[in-house]
């Protein structure tokens, strides 16, 4: 049987403001509409709910018997609407986010302190991940990418301009077998290759020229699933390695890794967060981004 909720609604508001005329007032509808609707819920039951005299209204056995069982659930629901109304509108609850390794490391994280401090009652929930994310399939409120790779349904936020790449080499691996002076030189030395962890694909090394981008077949003896280890293998000496050129900032710095072949690299379109139109209005998530930027 499907439940009379319209009804229902009007039989809790009478047994708690006790009168028909209060019950109209609480709902925001004519007395008539309280009177014909509980009219229509007592024909389906088959009982009286009510005890209706000139001077008060009180709840028959049968009214007792409906007010215990439903009246603890419109106080559930009630809370459940009110729950629902201000989640996201203030600066608290949890913020889902899907991102890669790379974002994490170049953007979030060194932002975390001072995002956490400044919003100590938002909590964060990554999902780290190279893969494309379904974000609504998977029930996160907002998602990392590069900016041509983001669905047109999606609100974009640009965070970072367009990223330069680079090819890395530690100095011990070029005093060892020399640096390449053009990016088809890569297929006499040991290179780095990295591989999704989501759809299992080598990623391509891609380098411009003034007829176009192309890509670079390389080979070697080590593919890895992760930035970190990719870098700590070109440290080592071992094989060259290609990814985001801020990623290793601190190598490049110090000299531990050398960038070659820059003339040859194009630069990335940049990452964007992006989030369906209908969080445009979430607290947590406004606040996220505007710390990020």
């Amino acid at each position: 049987m499907r439940l009379p909720l319209a009804t229902l609604e009007v039989f809790n508001a009478i047994a708690r403001h006790g009168s028909l005329r209060a019950a109209a007032l609480a709902l925001g509808i004519k007395p008539s509409t309280v009177s014909h609707q509980l009219k229509a819920l007592e024909d389906r039951l088959g009982t009286a709910l009510f005890i209706r005299t000139t001077r008060s209204v009180n709840l028959t056995e049968a009214g007792r018997a409906l007010m215990r069982g439903a009246g603890p659930a419109f106080e559930q629901l009630g809370e459940a609407l009110e729950t629902a109304r201000s989640v996201g509108s203030d600066a608290r609850g949890v913020l889902k986010l899907a991102m890669a390794e790379h974002v994490y490391e170049l953007i979030v994280g060194p932002k975390l302190h001072s995002f956490s401090a400044n919003y100590p009652e938002i909590d964060l929930e990554f999902s780290i991940t190279d893969a494309f994310s379904d974000i609504l399939e998977e029930g996160l409120h907002a998602g990392f990418r590069l900016g041509d790779r983001i669905s047109q349904d999606m609100v974009a936020v640009r965070l970072t301009p367009p990223l330069d790449l680079a090819v890395l080499a530690s100095p011990s691996y070029i005093d060892a077998n020399g640096p390449p002076e053009t990016p088809h030189d890569l297929l006499n030395h040991n290179c780095v290759r990295y591989r999704f962890q989501s759809s299992g694909r080598i990623a391509p090394w891609r380098f411009t020229s003034p007829d176009g981008d192309y890509d670079v077949d390389v080979t070697g003896k080590f593919i890895l699933n992760t930035l970190p280890a990719s870098i700590d293998v070109a440290k080592r000496g071992l094989a060259l390695a290609y990814t985001f050129k801020d990623y290793p900032a601190d190598e490049l710095a110090e000299g531990s890794l050398v960038g070659l072949l820059a003339d040859h690299l194009p630069k990335t379109p940049g990452i964007f967060l992006y989030y369906p139109r209908e969080y445009r209005n979430m607290v947590p998530l406004r606040l996220f981004i505007d710390h990020m930027k």
